[in-house]
């Protein structure tokens, strides 16, 4: 895990410390999507598939969704909004979406509009998923989580925002990253158990 300063933050990961104990984020993988110091920071969390399937809330999407065809759980606040990433191949910046600034190792991941028709971007759009919600920092508040210990900052690759077997993300996130980070991988669900 390598020092972040207060810029940097958009377009990685916060993976979950076996220590944080909120339900909302327990083995959580989140990618911070928007960081600004003076204003929070907006982050999805990747690993949080629900039940519903994306036809049923935002049909004309449906056919770019990339499975799990579902919508995802992004965080806690605003649950009955959505927002959807994408990435797009090439150098065009179609309408209706929009890169995530400061993400050189995303270069091609953005926001997508999703009040714009889905046949304009469906040529560009080779991957797209829907989050209900979105997890939310004020100012200061993450630096202070992550100096307690609550999360791991790691580099992100885009595969880990289609990733296709959730419930795995958090240990195979983990394991990727080599030493100590992929001991923890192994940390057992129910430490009480062991």
């Amino acid at each position: 895990m390598e020092e972040i300063g207060s810029e940097g933050l958009a377009g990685r990961l916060l993976v979950a410390t076996p220590l944080l104990g909120d339900p909302n984020f327990r083995r959580a993988v989140v990618l911070i999507v928007e960081h600004e110091v003076a204003e929070g920071t907006l982050g999805v969390v990747l690993n949080r598939p629900t039940k519903i399937p994306v036809g049923q809330v935002l049909e004309p999407w449906t056919e770019l969704v990339t499975g799990p065809s579902v919508v995802f759980k992004g965080g806690p606040v605003a649950p009955n909004s959505a927002l959807a990433l994408a990435l797009v191949p090439g150098k065009d910046e179609p309408l209706g979406w929009r890169a995530l600034d400061g993400a050189p190792a995303l270069a091609r991941l953005g926001l997508v509009d999703l009040d714009a028709p889905p046949r304009l971007l469906a040529p560009a759009i080779q991957s797209l998923r829907v989050y209900a919600g979105y997890a939310g920092w004020g100012p200061g508040q993450l630096r202070s989580e992550i100096d307690e210990g609550a999360w791991y900052v790691l580099n992100a690759e885009p595969a880990d925002v289609f990733f296709t077997e959730p419930e795995r993300q958090w240990r195979d996130v983990l394991r990727r990253q080599g030493g100590d980070m992929a001991l923890v991988a192994t940390y057992p669900d129910d430490p009480g158990l062991n």
